[in-house]
C-alpha cells in the first residue's frame, strides 16, 4: 500500500507536468503567431544591407576559422570539448550572421 506522500508526490509530478504541457503550447502557439512579425522586421531591417544569403555565408566561414583557432589553442580541445564547441558554433554563427547582415 503507498504511502499518502506518495500520492501527494503524484499528485504534484501530474499537476506540475500539466503546467509545463501547457506552457509549452502557449510558447508555440505564440510563436507561429509571431512569425508574420519576425517576417516583416526582417524585411525592413535586414535587407537593405548585404543581405541574409550572402551574410550567412560570411558568418559560416568566419565561425570555422575562429572555432578552429579556439580549438587549436586549446591544446585537447578538438575532441574533449566538442559538445561546447557545436553550442558555440551555433550561437556564435547566428550572432555573427544577424550582425553582418544588419551592419553591412
Amino acid at each position: 500500500m503507498p504511502a499518502p506522500s506518495d500520492d501527494q508526490d503524484k499528485t504534484r509530478a501530474r499537476s506540475t507536468a500539466i503546467v509545463l504541457i501547457v506552457l509549452v503550447a502557449l510558447l508555440v502557439v505564440a510563436g507561429f503567431l509571431a512569425l508574420p512579425l519576425l517576417a516583416e522586421f526582417s524585411e525592413l531591417h535586414l535587407a537593405p544591407g548585404l543581405g541574409l544569403k550572402t551574410a550567412a555565408v560570411i558568418s559560416f566561414i568566419i565561425t570555422i576559422v575562429v572555432l578552429v583557432v579556439f580549438a587549436f589553442a586549446a591544446g585537447d580541445g578538438l575532441i574533449g570539448e566538442i559538445q561546447f564547441m557545436i553550442a558555440g558554433f551555433f550561437s556564435f554563427f547566428i550572432v555573427l550572421w544577424l550582425m553582418i547582415a544588419w551592419i553591412f
